[in-house]
């Protein structure tokens, strides 16, 4: 498809993906995402041409603004949607495929300062929920949903889910849906009552007197615990 093409779709994109969208008139006020591609398409096409100052300039002027930061070099696919966008940062060497969508703080940035690949490639049918960091040359598969605030540094398999500080992959699906990625496990929750689960399972199998013996410790710590809770107040 030529650049025109993409814009256009990029435009008809928005309607599909945000039930805020009322008019196609708020289009061109309220969708700095939106915008961002808009530039990004243009430096884009002229990079490839051999250019480098003038797709420079055309991305520095997107991001000032947008505030949307996409490097000219960078490749995205078609019918990508950045959904407000604000503070969303794509480096040189990304690969965006087809149907991704991008929320705000997002940055697909890279973790070495050596020339050739070092940013991520995404796959098709992506979501990359707020503040989400996805660093280095690692790929992320197709239907693939990022959890917001996490930060990825590992490949993340087809049709996964992958959340926290350094990402997990918690469950694989056979099919994603693009707007139900703020349904993901609680994974601290869920360790947390596994680890008092077991510690019950232990206490049941002490004695009759250890298990007096460590009750009691128990309520011990829980003064020294409280006593320096109301030392911070």
């Amino acid at each position: 498809m030529n650049v025109f093409s993409l814009i256009k779709e990029d435009f008809t994109n928005v309607k599909r993906n945000d039930p805020a969208l009322h008019s196609s008139f708020e289009l061109f006020f309220n969708y700095p995402g939106l915008w961002a591609l808009f530039f990004h398409r243009f430096a884009h096409s002229l990079h490839k041409r051999g250019l480098r100052f003038i797709p420079r300039f055309i991305s520095a002027f997107g991001m000032f603004f947008t505030m949307i930061d996409i490097h000219p070099a960078a490749t995205i696919g078609r019918r990508v949607f950045i959904d407000h966008g604000v503070g969303v940062v794509i480096g040189e060497t990304t690969v965006i495929g087809n149907d991704v969508i991008i929320y705000q703080q997002v940055t697909l940035g890279g973790v070495s300062t050596s020339k050739g690949k070092r940013h991520p490639t995404i796959g098709d049918n992506v979501v990359i929920g707020a503040g989400a960091k996805v660093l280095g040359n690692i790929f992320i598969g197709d239907g693939a949903k990022i959890g917001a605030n996490s930060v990825v540094v590992k490949n993340v398999p087809f049709n996964a889910t992958a959340i926290g500080i350094p990402a997990r992959v918690l469950q694989c699906e056979k099919e994603s849906s693009h707007l139900d990625h703020a349904i993901m496990p609680d994974v601290n929750k869920e360790i947390f009552e596994y680890l008092i689960k077991r510690i019950e399972v232990l206490e049941a199998a002490l004695p009759k007197g250890k298990q007096d013996a460590i009750k009691k410790k128990d309520h011990d710590l829980d003064e020294e615990y409280d006593n320096f809770i109301h030392s911070m107040d």
